[in-house]
């Protein structure tokens, strides 16, 4: 979704909004295990199955999966020699190890007269991590880890009791605990190697930490919809969400006051009503929306000597939208969007993540008014094949931009007072009558510039906000060919191109302009090639790719090297019993 966001989503998100569709599809029986193996001692294993009785609706599923990796791969740092001059040698990350694994099950009813949906859901999830370096990749770290347990439920009700009205509900619990470990009395160097000892234990900090943080989370979303006549719907919508969290530093002794047993109390709460109106058999689409936006921040800050300093923030604002779309025909159509809107803050933005982003306890919520315009074409059937073409411009005036900045050992997300945002993006593909090319390509500029001379920000006035591209675009280009082993089989070739521009690591007006911190342009190649067999109740899949290619430098938003030339391959298998339909139409 580009532009404003639904209400039904019960969100706060500004300009866009992805929604993640699971299998709607649940009749008869259906397994699928997928295996993957890359470089850096990659490997990623998941099995689903499950089963619906058809009679009674009852159904049963179960995901499981594990992931784990070294990322030994090689970098590029400055490694000071026997004189401490610095000088540029490639190393291999060795302290850089990842995993990860966890299940989910769901049990529930669908496609009855009382329930289109009824689901409960439980999951359970863990991973360790290690942390190679500090924020700007200048000093390794050799013992720095984290590990987290997530685990919660829910429930979700959907039910369409008429053609008029329908009914959506989903609501859960949510326990993370965050164990952060960094007490190493070693000094690493980057070959791994312990050249001396500290006075005292860390190494991001000069004290040491063996702290474990809790999150516990309450979330509810209601959606009612109303279509009181053909062509007028009526949608409400009520979000809540609540946040808590403590925790404990475990190397403290008994008597030290923890800081991290102060207050973390976060209520947020986002209703809206929108009302629908179709015009000139939907032709015209109008969606006028009212929202609320409520969060209760209730927290305290440590103070020198043990005390602590309670900061609590309420906030509570409207907000108001219109999105309205027409269509000059059934394969194009025109859209127009403004929503003036609050984006409340999340809890890691505001008390960290418990690693290496740091608490913000003072951080506002963002105000804008977003404007979006924008033009879609999707010809399909033609003797040419399949067009597609979207081209949106957007606008955001915004106070208390939120955004994630970094100094050389933590993140925090901070307010710039003032900001605007102005881009373009677009979009186009083609697709051949019979499927066996089709070309696709996105590209989008963007200008977020700091508008404000005043606070903390105030004197990079003009600047562009730092860490964040302007102009980068995609390209995907497939190649496919059918039956050619089989009357069944798919064979496809994909490469898929990525760059993105050079931009600024720190604000662009700060410091001598050759000796800024700049992350330098990249252009990276993908090359996959897939062959699919199926049978009447098994499909096999076989993926061989290589990623980057021409084995360029790549890095993230602050600069850090990310993985060179990559090969990878993964085997799946889709096994199901066809419903009677299925055996029909076969």
């Amino acid at each position: 979704y580009r532009g404003v966001v639904p209400i039904r989503f019960g969100a706060d998100a500004l300009g866009a909004a992805v929604d993640l569709m699971t299998e709607q599809d649940l009749s008869g029986t259906r397994g699928f295990v997928s295996y993957q193996a890359a470089s850096f001692d990659t490997h990623r294993l998941s099995v689903t199955a499950r089963h619906r009785h058809d009679p009674t609706g009852f159904f049963v599923r179960a995901t499981g999966f594990f992931d784990t990796t070294r990322n030994d791969y090689r970098i590029q740092v400055e490694v000071p020699d026997e004189q401490g001059r610095l000088t540029e040698e490639t190393v291999y990350r060795f302290h850089d190890d990842f995993r990860q694994g966890g299940g989910i099950l769901e049990l529930g009813v669908v496609d009855k007269k009382w329930a289109d949906r009824f689901i409960l859901r439980g999951f359970l999830t863990g991973a360790e991590n290690e942390i190679q370096h500090n924020v700007v990749m200048t000093v390794p770290y050799g013992e720095v880890n984290d590990e987290d347990l997530n685990a919660g439920a829910s429930l979700r009700y959907d039910n369409a009791f008429s053609d008029e009205f329908a009914v959506s509900l989903v609501g859960g619990y949510t326990y993370l605990r965050t164990e952060f470990l960094d007490a190493a009395v070693c000094v690493y160097d980057w070959f791994g190697r312990c050249i001396r000892e500290r006075p005292i234990a860390g190494e991001i900090e000069p004290f040491p930490r063996d702290q474990v943080i809790f999150d516990d989370t309450y979330f509810a979303r209601l959606n009612f919809a109303w279509r009181i006549k053909p062509q007028h719907k009526l949608s409400i919508t009520v979000a809540p969400t609540h946040v808590t969290r403590t925790g404990e530093d475990r190397l403290l002794s008994p008597e030290s006051i923890d800081p991290l047993t102060a207050q973390r109390d976060l209520f947020t709460l986002v209703s809206g009503i929108e009302y629908q109106l179709n015009l000139l058999d939907d032709k015209i689409e109008n969606r006028l929306f009212v929202k609320n936006y409520l969060q209760l921040a209730r927290s305290e800050e440590p103070l020198p000597g043990g005390a602590f300093r309670t900061l609590n923030r309420d906030t509570n604002r409207f907000g108001i939208g219109n999105g309205f779309r027409y269509a000059f025909a059934d394969w194009i159509y025109a859209k127009v969007s403004y929503e003036f809107a609050t984006r409340l803050p999340t809890p890691q933005e505001i008390f960290g993540d418990g690693v290496l982003i740091v608490p913000n306890l003072e951080l506002a919520p963002e105000i804008s008014h977003n404007a979006n315009l924008g033009y879609t074409i999707d010809l399909r059937d033609t003797r040419s094949g399949e067009w597609r073409m979207d081209v949106n411009s957007f606008l955001r005036e915004v106070d208390q931009l939120v955004v994630l900045l970094g100094n050389d050992r933590v993140f925090s997300f901070q307010n710039v007072f003032g900001a605007r945002s102005v881009g373009i993006e677009g979009s186009a593909g083609w697709t051949m009558k019979d499927e066996w090319l089709s070309i696709d390509a996105n590209a989008t500029y963007q200008s977020v510039r700091n508008t404000s001379s005043d606070g903390t920000f105030g004197e990079f006035e003009g600047d562009r906000i730092p860490n964040q591209p302007y102009l980068f675009a995609n390209g995907i280009t497939r190649f496919q060919a059918k039956e050619i082993g089989s009357r069944n089989d798919v064979f496809s070739i994909v490469w898929y191109l990525r760059y993105t521009h050079s931009f600024f690591r720190t604000w662009e007006s700060a410091g001598i302009r050759e000796f800024k911190q700049v992350v330098p342009s990249q252009l990276l190649n993908t090359l996959a090639a897939t062959y699919i067999l199926r049978a009447r109740r098994t499909s096999i899949s076989f993926t061989a790719q290589v990623e980057n290619i021409g084995d360029q430098p790549a890095f993230d938003f602050f600069g850090v090297q990310r993985p060179g030339r990559w090969f990878g391959f993964v085997i799946a298998a889709d096994l199901y019993t066809p419903t009677q339909e299925n055996v029909t139409n076969e």
